[in-house]
């Protein structure tokens, strides 16, 4: 049996996957559930996780799916949407431009150098991709450590709580999530040692979305 606040959850969760194959970001969950901090949802998540409703998906930011809905639903059905859409070969690898480092702290110079990235091809969904390197841990609450490889999906446009890269000013790039007030974007930290960024609209071009992200050990 499922409390209020994780069957509102879950439902939020599999409604996001069916429209978008993505995951919610924990932003986002927090404000559709009206909870005051992110700690709320993870203990949510770890409450679903461990009731086997969903499983988070390895060496993905963010990757969720949902295994089960509660009783009355289609599970056979729900499965099938909420899958995340890979190519059924996982052991086929593709390679992708490795563009250099960027912030998940501070913003830096990126979208430098063209050098390629072999990656799973399972990590990837459509559309064209490239590597970052990051660097720094303004977003370790999102699972992006110093050192991974963000996986980004190019394009130019952005929803509010998607994980992005933005470009500021044509020259400087960082890791953020996206949000946007009136005529001025807010780059968002998933660390509370970082404060938000906030630049007005015509400063910021956004660079790709976050797709996955690669660790190495």
């Amino acid at each position: 049996m499922l409390t209020p606040k994780q069957h509102e959850l879950l439902q939020f969760i599999h409604q996001r996957l069916k429209e978008t194959g993505i995951s919610p970001s924990f932003d986002e969950m927090r404000e559709a559930l009206d909870l005051k901090s992110k700690s709320g949802v993870h203990r949510l998540i770890s409450a679903l996780e461990e009731r086997k409703f969903i499983r988070r998906l390895p060496n993905r930011a963010r990757a969720l799916e949902v295994v089960k809905l509660p009783e009355g639903v289609d599970e056979g059905k729900a499965a099938a949407k909420t899958a995340p859409v890979v190519p059924a070969a996982a052991n086929d690898v593709v390679e992708i431009p490795m563009h250099g480092r960027i912030a998940a702290g501070t913003p830096i110079e990126a979208l430098q150098g063209n050098e390629g990235f072999a990656v799973p091809a399972a990590l990837l969904g459509p559309g064209e991709h490239y590597a970052l390197e990051v660097s720094g841990d303004s977003m370790v609450e999102e699972g992006i450590l110093d050192g991974d490889f963000a996986l980004i999906r190019r394009v130019d446009s952005a929803r509010d709580g998607e994980i992005v890269v933005a470009l500021v000013d044509n020259e400087e790039a960082t890791l953020k999530t996206y949000h946007r007030e009136g005529a001025t974007v807010r780059l968002d930290p998933a660390n509370p040692s970082y404060e938000p960024q906030r630049y007005e609209e015509a400063r910021v071009r956004i660079q790709g979305r976050l797709a996955g992200i690669i660790r190495r050990y």
